[in-house]
């Protein structure tokens, strides 16, 4: 596997969000037009998880930005923080501000100024990760009246890759989650037109929402942008593993569901991104079974 190289913490200043923003940034130690992928992390992580992803994506060819949302375990917020509340609206800004100082982040690695392609940019995120890039590929969120919120849609990115994303709000929640999470996790996917990649587990229950694992493929169903799924056979909410090596959270490790997990990303990630279509189309004419399947449009 080619070196890669990894710069942590980045520090942007972020006065009015209680916490500066911390940020990993990871990229090969060759080449040049590098594409860019923004990955957010789900509740509790870091700028630290996902390694699994983060190696075989900066090993071949892509920049890895990792912000550390206001959520994570390394800062410690409470419910009593005012901010609490509101973290799913900082999560977004912190993606926003990581695009708008994009130059800053690439100049913290020695090296790699002039080396990344800010034309080719896209997101990814994990279970609430998938939620918050989810915004700048164009879902919204629907208020207490069923009225989609502002669009959040960011032009810059091109792609992106949608990790365990939860369904539909309303009555697919339980109680307990429509009560705390039920101001932001009632999504329209009716604006999501940026080409994005599904993932799912088909085993996959979440404790939040009341329907199967079939909840986490409503996006794919619902969005405009939709242009593949990908299936995995056994695969629960950590897909194996995708949020770090030796994780104990990890209730269905599989390092060959994680292997499939991030190549065919990468693939489509390159194809989406106008690099190379070629990985992208010898994934969709493989046989995945019985790891998993793809569904493409």
């Amino acid at each position: 596997m080619p070196g890669i190289i990894s710069v942590t913490p980045v520090v942007l200043p972020a006065p009015e969000r209680g916490d500066d923003l911390q940020v990993r940034v990871s990229a090969p130690l060759t080449g040049d037009d590098l594409p860019i992928v923004v990955l957010a992390h789900g509740f509790g992580g870091s700028m630290s998880s996902y390694d699994p992803l983060v190696d075989f994506w900066a090993a071949n060819g892509f920049v890895v930005v990792q912000p550390t949302f206001l959520d994570s375990k390394t800062l410690g917020l409470t419910p009593a923080d005012p901010r609490y509340a509101d973290i799913w609206r900082f999560r977004v800004q912190d993606v926003t501000r990581v695009l708008d100082d994009l130059d800053t982040l690439l100049a913290a690695v020695p090296g790699l100024t002039g080396r990344a392609s800010l034309d080719r940019i896209a997101v990814a995120g994990h279970s609430w990760g998938a939620q918050t890039v989810g915004m700048l590929l164009g879902a919204r969120v629907l208020d207490a009246d069923g009225q989609p919120g502002p669009t959040l849609t960011d032009p810059r990115v091109k792609a992106g890759v949608l990790f365990a994303a939860t369904g539909f709000g309303g009555d697919d929640l339980t109680p307990f989650a429509q009560e705390h999470f039920g101001s932001f996790m009632s999504p329209d996917f009716e604006r999501l037109t940026t080409p994005f990649l599904a993932v799912a587990g088909d085993a996959d229950q979440s404790l939040l929402g009341k329907r199967g694992p079939d909840w986490f493929t409503d996006v794919f169903h619902h969005s405009p942008g939709a242009r593949g799924l990908l299936t995995l056979a056994g695969g629960e909410h950590s897909l194996g593993g995708i949020h770090g090596y030796t994780s104990t959270d990890t209730t269905d490790e599989s390092p060959e569901r994680v292997a499939l997990i991030r190549r065919v990303a990468w693939a489509f990630l390159r194809d989406a991104l106008g690099v190379d279509d070629l990985p992208w189309k010898q994934a969709q004419a493989e046989d995945l079974t019985p790891a998993g399947r793809l569904e493409v449009r």
